[in-house]
């Protein structure tokens, strides 16, 4: 089912005994979102609202909605913590930024037990590969070049998919209805470092005019911020902190690709620089 359509989701909370929901479901690739804003906003925004209100109608226990640390927008220094103003710089954060107002509307209106997650980029096996890390691992494993938006300079936070779980699951016990959790690492690299120990990793060198083979510089997005930096005390003082470390973490993320890449429909696709996706035209619902 499609959570843009009231009525399934509406039979869905009437027939299913449903008391908590961990709202994962959007659009998330934020090259697409320059591309298709007004369907990133239809899914993220709107469906968003359909759910909440079904979730409100049916009195669930809790409603989770996972947000991003893309609502923040970029920053070199100041460290982002749950009160930070929200200033997204792509229609993909701006979509979830503004569906984080709808579900928390539902607490300051009907006290509606509602829970804000942003977390840091998430990686592990089993994700799709139009994502930096499974794109890069998939392409160097074919022989291909890792393709770097701009100067790849821009930084970013990574955790592992388990301990993402973890933390999920913690809110869901711990977590206090109208309020938000940061969920972040302080493990942090730049996309170009990122190569490089790809490369390292998975075509067993380490001289630097091999690794430079290996990446191809392209265009950068219409706005690509630096930093995503979040401060994730409140998620410690619920007993949660991230225990899986990178090296570890990413050694089973490349072992996991050798053997499943091709699982995914139009997996080659995802593997371009840029999303290669027909015009969106025309939004389906009312």
């Amino acid at each position: 089912g499609d959570i843009c359509e009231p009525d399934f989701i509406k039979q869905l909370f009437e027939t299913e005994k449903i008391d908590i929901v961990l709202h994962f479901a959007a659009q998330t690739h934020v090259d697409l979102s320059f591309w298709h804003a007004l369907e990133f906003t239809y899914v993220n925004v709107h469906g968003t609202n359909v759910l909440v209100a079904a979730a409100h109608e049916a009195n669930v226990e809790k409603f989770i909605y996972v947000s991003t640390d893309e609502v923040y927008g970029g920053s070199t220094d100041e460290e982002f913590d749950e009160s930070s103003p929200k200033r997204p710089t792509n229609p993909y954060a701006s979509s979830k930024a503004a569906a984080e107002c709808f579900v928390q509307s539902y607490w300051e209106r009907y006290q509606f037990p509602v829970v804000i997650t942003r977390s840091s980029n998430v990686y592990g096996p089993h994700q799709y590969p139009e994502k930096v890390i499974p794109k890069f691992i998939s392409l160097l494993q074919q022989n291909r070049k890792c393709c770097i938006h701009g100067s790849g300079l821009q930084r970013r936070n990574f955790l592992y998919a388990t301990d993402v779980v973890e933390a999920f699951l913690t809110v869901l016990k711990e977590g206090k209805p109208g309020e938000i959790y940061n969920i972040g690492t302080s493990f942090e690299m730049s996309i170009v470092q990122l190569a490089k120990e790809l490369i390292h990793l998975i075509k067993k060198t380490s001289s630097e005019s091999e690794m430079e083979h290996w990446m191809d510089y392209v265009r950068d997005r219409p706005t690509n911020d630096l930093r995503y930096p979040m401060n994730s005390e409140k998620m410690h003082n619920l007993g949660w902190r991230p225990k899986v470390p990178w090296k570890e973490g990413i050694k089973k993320t490349i072992e996991w690709y050798k053997e499943n890449f091709h699982n995914w429909k139009n997996s080659e696709k995802a593997l371009e620089p840029f999303p290669v996706t027909e015009p969106f035209a025309q939004l389906s619902g009312p």
